[in-house]
């Protein structure tokens, strides 16, 4: 059992742009499985890899996320990377959150597989290490890759995985289809929908 001071606490960051089912069903897998106590979305200002389209506005990006989680009670949304100037690098959000949360919390770091093989390549990875357990989520029947099993092997427990329903959604494909005036319901909450039409998001008319 925990104690009555150690509060686990799940991180989900990224671009969310838009954030949409896939993002929230992992979160939702990482956080039963690992019993959480709250995720946390945190919408990035600067992406540390250079995208290959026009990012949205952190407005707009914030706002997205705050409509598709609200009727969670376990989610939450934080503005910590997109009030901070600069590339937005995990690795100063950890050393922010854990002055928030205190040296007893337990934090894990949420993101898809692929991401997590990058992780050697993010900043700092000993102290991120160091700082948060890193939960990679994957399809079920997800073969691991040498990658991450060697990964998981120079870091003992803290490098984990979660399976999670198999979603074909992604950001890039829902952007495309407003692009091509193709319908995305069911692909991401209703109010992130008519947040995107009404302010003409992904739109080639903008």
């Amino acid at each position: 059992m925990k104690s009555e001071t150690e509060v686990r606490l799940g991180i989900m960051g990224g671009t969310f742009d838009p954030i949409h089912y896939g993002h929230l069903v992992a979160a939702e897998a990482a956080r039963a499985a690992f019993e959480l106590d709250n995720v946390l979305f945190v919408p990035n200002r600067l992406p540390p890899h250079k995208k290959d389209y026009p990012v949205s506005e952190p407005k707009h990006r914030y706002l997205m996320a705050v409509l598709a989680t609200i009727t969670n009670p376990y989610f939450d949304v934080s503005r910590i990377e997109l009030d901070r100037d600069g590339i937005s690098y995990t690795i100063d959000t950890l050393r922010a959150l854990r002055q928030v949360y205190g040296s007893t919390a337990k934090l894990h770091f949420i993101s898809g597989a692929d991401a997590i093989l990058d992780l050697l390549s993010w900043k700092d990875v000993d102290e991120l290490l160091a700082l948060c357990y890193f939960i990679a989520a994957t399809r079920p029947g997800y073969q691991l890759s040498d990658q991450l099993l060697k990964l998981q092997k120079k870091y003992p427990n803290r490098v984990f995985r979660v399976e999670v329903p198999a979603l074909a959604i992604s950001s890039t494909g829902i952007r495309c289809r407003v692009r091509e005036g193709k319908p995305i319901k069911y692909l991401l909450p209703e109010p992130v929908e008519y947040y995107i039409y009404k302010h003409g998001l992904y739109s080639l008319k903008k």
